[in-house]
């Protein structure tokens, strides 16, 4: 079956039907039931795609006719890892919520939030993109409202007013884009190919990456994120981190690249600085954080501004390293929010200081805990390795000091993630966490997967690379002038 409208379809269908459902344990395994259908409904697009440089599975009706506007939707190699990531992820971060006693209501919110991704991740007309922006904003908004903890509710008022803001901006550039054709239309091939003048460009660019830029975050635009990912449940703080961060990225690969080319240029010695501060910046941030949520939220800004620069290097192992980490760090900062997770449910903190000695206790955990982190900070055979390499290598190409001061996020990294795994895992183990089980059942499987696929994209990172390498190759081919 590669049908793409089912793959959109029944995570719709998933929420429609959780929302009925009022018991917890009930809720959680048809929430898991329609994760896994989808997951296999994404399988074969995997096995029937070939990795060159056409648009494959496409799909494309005509929706408003009096704007000429159309549903078209289809997946190369640029948006096919992330499909399979989100697919990957959300059955992954439904087990992972299995021991809150959340009602279908939570589970509809992520399902229907797997919609509005994966619509964004194959969208061929903008109007369908953003339709996918916005639909993916509403159900984070009440997850984290309604589960969230502590200051919750400012917090996402911030978060929501900030994303929607963006979103703004970047509708009226849409809205400029579509009157500028002969033909009036929002779809891909048509607004790449408008050669709009410099001027032009240039408040494109800035409207365009404004949304993704807050979305991502890259700094200075960053202030809603620590505190979001801090009061967000588990969950929520997955699906911002791990998958829905990628939005940002993919629309600067996907839209702001081609349609605003000599704008990206022009700009690009900004981009890089602002980038590269945000990377420092957020890893000396990182370094003073008690709070291990916080510290992962900190961690996650200094890896996606490296994702971010090497996009905007315009080299070729650049884009398809950001694709790749991409992945690679969706499977990561799970994995860790979700071993923090584990240790506040059983400790009732998540202070670093109360922390300590998990690992007599907890050996398995603490097994797990080490290698995940190791593909965080990059280490080689590990997922995040390869990745960081092709990053770095494209950011060299455009400027050895941009490379130089970029590189610091390996350094600075691996310190923050030690010293987080020694706080949490090493030391003398307090008396009061003596019986603290080891992870058992659910939480092997969910650990288990995650080592896997960072250990395998570590060994074989071609997995992912020779799927993107002939989209990438034909985005760069396009925007040269």
């Amino acid at each position: 079956m590669d049908n793409l409208f089912i793959l959109l379809l029944l995570p719709v269908l998933s929420a429609l039907l959780l929302c009925f459902v009022k018991e917890a344990s009930r809720a959680k395994w048809i929430a898991l039931v329609g994760a896994l259908l989808s997951l296999g409904v994404a399988v074969p697009f995997l096995i029937k795609f070939v990795p060159d440089a056409t648009l494959q599975f496409e799909q494309n009706w005509l929706w408003i006719a009096s704007l000429g506007v159309h549903f078209h939707i289809g997946i190369d190699g640029i948006s096919l890892p992330l499909v399979l990531l989100t697919n990957v992820l959300v059955p992954l971060i439904i087990i992972a919520s299995f021991e809150k006693k959340y009602t279908g209501s939570y589970y509809a919110l992520v399902s229907f939030m797997q919609a509005g991704l994966l619509l964004v991740f194959v969208a061929q007309d903008a109007f369908s993109f953003y339709v996918g922006w916005e639909l993916a904003l509403i159900p984070i908004y009440f997850i984290c409202g309604l589960w969230g903890s502590g200051d919750r509710i400012r917090v996402n008022l911030k978060f929501f007013v900030y994303t929607f803001l963006g979103s703004l901006f970047m509708l009226v550039a849409l809205i400029f884009l579509y009157n500028q054709g002969t033909t009036r239309s929002l779809e891909w091939n048509s607004l790449v190919t408008l050669n709009l003048p410099e001027a032009a460009q240039r408040w494109i660019f800035w409207a365009f990456f404004l949304a993704f830029a807050i979305k991502i975050p890259i700094f200075p635009f960053h202030t809603w994120q620590p505190d979001t990912y801090t009061h967000a449940p588990a969950g929520g703080s997955m699906l911002l981190a791990g998958i829905m961060l990628k939005m940002g990225v993919y629309g600067l690969i996907r839209w702001l690249l081609p349609i605003a080319p000599f704008a990206v240029l022009s700009y690009s010695h900004i981009l890089m600085l602002l980038c590269t501060i945000g990377i420092v910046y957020a890893s000396i941030i990182a370094f003073k954080q008690q709070d291990a949520k916080r510290l992962i939220a900190y961690s996650s800004i200094a890896h996606v501004g490296l994702i971010a620069a090497g996009v905007f290097s315009w080299q070729a192992e650049g884009l398809q390293g950001a694709v790749l980490q991409m992945v690679n760090h969706g499977l990561s900062v799970v994995g860790l929010f979700f071993i923090i997770d584990l240790l506040e449910s059983r400790t009732g903190t998540r202070d670093l200081a109360e922390w300590g000695g998990f690992a007599k206790q907890m050996p398995v955990l603490a097994a797990f805990f080490l290698i995940i982190l190791m593909g965080a900070i990059g280490l080689p055979l590990t997922n995040g390795f390869i990745g960081e390499f092709l990053l770095l290598k494209g950011i060299f190409d455009y400027g050895v000091w941009f490379a130089a001061f970029g590189g610091l996020t390996l350094i600075l990294g691996a310190v923050y993630m030690l010293r987080f795994y020694q706080k949490a895992m090493l030391g003398p183990l307090s008396t009061a966490h003596t019986t603290v089980p080891d992870v058992k059942g659910h939480e092997v499987l969910l650990l288990t997967i995650i080592v896997f696929f960072t250990l395998f994209l570590g060994v074989w990172p071609k997995a992912i690379l020779h799927l993107s390498e002939a989209s990438v190759t034909n985005l760069l081919n396009q925007i040269k002038f």
